[in-house]
């Protein structure tokens, strides 16, 4: 280091510190300096900095750099500017879409972040959080992280952000979660499901509030916390806001395709959490609606494109295939209808708890006969085995009570009688869904014992062999008996081992092995989904529990209904586990139905009445069809429900009369006036915003790892399948975990086999380079390749403080006849040029006096120009400073220069 009297600092003067790096000398007093470094400031003695000449001073001093050192030093911050305003350059293991990074850019411009992200189900929410997380993780900005999601998803969470970006979350266990473990201070990436969270078990939540605080707090479909005027708030809702009236999250994230359920209490009571500087539950929609932009992110698949703005999404090719019953099914369908009628007559004579009951039961068969009878079959089996037991039962109760009776003279002052007459009460009310019911469910039984083959199966294999013949296909149902039906229907026509399946529960019952002997099938739903998606199955069978959080697009884009829900939504989201990001075809989805079925009859209104809502949004707005999703969204899970339950009891003649009453309000002008104020009002990505997204991906990396490794006198070496491999350089091999030797590394981002690591910002071995490069001094250097002096500016905000996640821009001004100014990629692509023609010796370079005092004194013009341009660069930054960090003249050399070569 130098002394006091060796080095003369003044405000502006660029130092190195031997800890803190690169820093810009802000003010001097009494032999200390106080510095401006990357991490934050440092008064620091002045004899513990080194000055780094300025390429003003470097140049009129005739010194130039080594011109590989000061383009590294000039790309390593161009690549952590772009990186942390975009996660373009993160390891990701799939191809970005200009939506994803728009949205990883809206988000990180200003810390604390409070956003709600709804796009449209399917354009990749877990890589926009991944891309979130990247470069605030690599900043340490985020170190304690909370993602909360729904039971199902916790695992899909947990599994894609390590895969996709090496972002390991440790999965919440409630049994690990006690006292003496202290487990939300030693866990700091956690995932955990929101359902098992919000119960206070065994003191969890004071332990929650007793830890140390979170930077970040994701949750996944954050509809579910609702708060609503008329039933109060859920406890997920109580949950999440009790954490944050302490203050434990000091930024959020939420995500959610429906975020308004149709009523604008709960809307805003969720905004609310977000941001209660600007929502209110109890306040009007239209004075909060200007807010809405600040806080909402849409984007829908009718309007995401790839980077050359060709859209990615077709529309989805729906279509139907009829079959009519056969004679048995015929009888057996009339039969069941008759006992349903039977059944809902008998229930309105009940109480309404009891009404409720066997209301419930009675749906539950209308919609398994509407499966298959395989599955109303194996129902009905059960309920009469349940009947038998529970009478038998209730004789046993019946004479325990009247003994007891006969010996207590208080009997209902014995625990053990009043038990027993709870069972007793119990167990009669299961038994009373009708007067008669077994002889009933008997006659029943017999009849769909007689149905041999099922005309829905035989159509279904019928498009296997017409319309998607030799394709793979996703066939959903809601019931496991169907499923086993299909299962053994397909093993018998393809073979075994063509046939995968996911359900809840992981397990078949009821499936046939190749020697005809029946046994219990297990298969794990990841496992499932990997073989089918790598082409090892033909098809798969979900149910609507297996299938949620499973992405199948990779090797289908064929699905099948064998049966319809009764919420039309769930139709979405099932076409949405093939119509996603990474979907290369149109989908083709076709449903299975009996258009003489009461079922198929409602499901015919019900589309016609969509169809209307549809043309409504579409005169409304572009993009009917993804809006539709928000109006079903909107609407109440049991509207459909009491649709199709109430719908079975009206004749044919008079079934549009009553379903036009019915749904009367369903996607009316109030719910696409709610639609047309939230997509109004919230921030979306759009074709004009296009330009801004960078074009650049990890192989615009490669030049400046190159040049670093020849800097540190290694070579890269590449294998005929384009894989890098290298020796690490010493100076890079001082932290713990980095390899002597590299094999086997890619830029490209989409190789699919998992041992190729993905080489980018993040890796620790990339990392080192970038961090080397930036602590370079080189300021000044000639180039080949440029016509005219280019200066290199570092742009950040004056304004100190943690309100921002880009700590600083690096622009280039090139000082030609014109100005031109370069922002991010530009700049980045003008400095990955000069490797092409960079000069064996700068003596081969010429210079003089009053060439170097032409390109000196033009820096007060290009200055000037900078300042004018600032305000148009829409930088994240209250007031802007900049520091010129390097400078490139162009080439000249002795040959066309020859009365200077001396």
């Amino acid at each position: 280091m130098m002394s006091d009297d060796e080095i003369i600092l003044s405000a502006g003067s660029q130092v190195r510190h031997p800890r803190f790096g690169i820093g810009e000398v802000q003010l001097v007093r009494n032999g200390t300096a106080l510095v401006r470094f990357e991490s934050g400031f440092q008064e620091r003695p002045v004899n513990e900095l080194e000055l780094v000449k300025s390429s003003i001073d470097a140049i009129a001093e005739g010194q130039f750099d080594n011109l590989r050192e000061v383009i590294a030093r000039c790309q390593a911050l161009a690549i952590r500017s772009i990186n942390d305003s975009w996660g373009v350059f993160s390891t990701s293991r799939i191809n970005l879409l200009p939506h994803q990074l728009w949205v990883c850019h809206n988000v990180l411009r200003k810390w604390p972040v409070q956003k709600l992200i709804a796009d449209d189900v399917g354009l990749g929410k877990t890589i926009e959080a991944g891309l979130i997380l990247w470069p605030l993780i690599a900043k340490k900005r985020v170190r304690r992280l909370l993602v909360l999601t729904p039971a199902s998803l916790v695992s899909q969470w947990q599994e894609r952000l390590r895969l996709m970006f090496d972002i390991r979350l440790t999965l919440y266990s409630p049994d690990i979660d006690t006292e003496r473990s202290d487990y939300w201070n030693t866990h700091d990436l956690v995932v955990a499901s929101l359902p098992t969270l919000r119960k206070d078990s065994h003191g969890r939540h004071d332990r929650m509030l007793n830890a140390e605080n979170w930077d970040l707090l994701i949750v996944d479909e954050a509809h579910h916390l609702n708060n609503q005027e008329d039933t109060g708030a859920t406890l997920g809702y109580r949950f999440i806001q009790n954490l944050i009236e302490h203050n434990k999250f000091e930024s959020r994230l939420f995500f959610t395709a429906t975020p308004h359920r149709g009523k604008d209490y709960g809307f805003f009571a969720l905004l609310h959490l977000l941001r209660p500087d600007l929502f209110e539950p109890n306040k009007a929609a239209d004075a909060q609606l200007q807010g809405v932009k600040q806080v909402v992110i849409r984007n829908n698949k009718q309007q995401v494109t790839d980077m050359e703005g060709n859209k990615l999404f077709k529309p989805v090719q729906v279509g139907s295939r009829p079959y009519m019953f056969s004679a048995v099914e015929q009888a057996f369908y009339d039969k069941l209808t008759n006992f349903i009628l039977t059944g809902q007559a008998y229930a309105s004579s009940l109480t309404k708890v009891d009404q409720r009951a066997v209301q419930l039961v009675l749906i539950a068969m209308q919609k398994l006969a509407a499966s298959s009878v395989a599955a109303i079959y194996a129902a009905i089996s059960g309920r009469i085995r349940r009947l038998g037991d529970s009478k038998l039962r209730l004789q046993d109760i019946g004479q325990a009570l009247l003994l007891l009776a006969e010996e207590l003279e208080a009997p209902e002052l014995d625990d053990h009688y009043v038990e027993l007459e709870e069972e007793y009460a119990s167990v009669s009310v299961q038994v009373a869904l009708m007067e008669n019911e077994l002889p009933m469910l008997e006659e029943l039984q017999l009849l769909a014992s007689e149905v041999q083959q099922e005309t829905k199966i035989q159509t279904l294999i019928d498009v296997l062999e017409n319309e998607f013949k030799n394709r793979t296909v996703v066939f959903f149902t809601e019931y496991k008996a169907t499923q086993a039906l299909i299962a053994n229907t397909l093993h018998q026509r393809y073979g075994f081992g063509s046939v995968g399946f996911i359900n809840g529960e992981g397990r078949l019952e009821g499936i046939f092995n190749e020697s005809g002997e029946r046994f219990s099938w297990t298969m794990n739903r990841y496992d499932a989904a990997g073989k089918f998606k790598e082409g090892s199955i033909r098809f798969i069978i979900c149910t609507e529990a297996g299938g949620e959080g499973i992405d199948l697009q990779d090797n289908c884009y064929s699905m099948i209904h064998v049966d319809l829900p009764w919420n039309p939504m769930r139709l979405h989201q099932r076409v949405g586990r093939l119509n996603r990001y990474g979907q290369r075809q149109q989908v083709e989805v076709i449903a299975l139905r009996n258009p003489d079925t009461v079922e198929s009859r409602i499901w015919d209104l019900l589309n016609t009445k969509i169809e209307n809502v549809m043309r409504s949004l579409g005169a409304a707005m572009e993009e009917p069809e993804d809006l539709l999703q928000l109006i079903l969204g909107m609407t109440d899970k049991g509207f459909f429900n009491a649709l199709f339950s109430e719908g079975f009891a009206e004749d044919p003649e008079s079934l549009k009369k009553w379903f036009d009453s019915r749904t009367g309000t369903f996607g009316g002008q109030s719910a696409v006036s709610v639609v047309k104020n939230l997509i109004g009002h919230a921030e979306k990505f759009e074709y004009q915003n296009l330009d801004e997204v960078p074009k650049l991906d990890l192989i615009n990396m490669q030049g400046f790892f190159d040049n670093m490794l020849k800097l540190n006198g290694h070579r890269l070496e590449m294998s005929d399948e384009g894989l890098m491999s290298f020796k690490t350089p010493k100076i890079w091999s001082n932290q713990f975990g980095i390899r002597r030797r590299y094999d086997c590394l890619s830029f490209d981002r989409s190789v699919k086999d998992k041992k190729i690591e993905i080489l980018g910002v993040g890796h620790p071995i990339f990392d080192k380079a970038i961090n080397q490069a930036e602590q370079f001094d080189a300021t000044a250097a000639i180039a080949k390749g440029i016509e005219a002096p280019l200066f290199v500016y570092l742009l950040r905000d004056q304004v100190t403080g943690d309100n921002g996640n880009q700590s600083f821009t690096i622009v280039g001004l090139s000082a030609g006849p014109e100005f031109k100014l370069l922002i991010n990629e530009e700049l980045m692509l003008e400095l990955s040029s000069l490797y092409e023609n960079i000069p064996r010796n700068v003596r081969d370079v010429f210079w003089d006096t009053e060439y170097l005092f032409d390109h000196t004194s033009c820096l007060a013009g290009v200055e000037k120009e900078l300042e004018e341009r600032l305000p148009m660069m829409s930088l994240p930054y209250e007031h802007i400073t900049y520091s010129l960090i390097a400078t490139f003249l162009p080439y000249e050399d002795n040959e066309t220069n020859s009365d200077h070569s001396g």
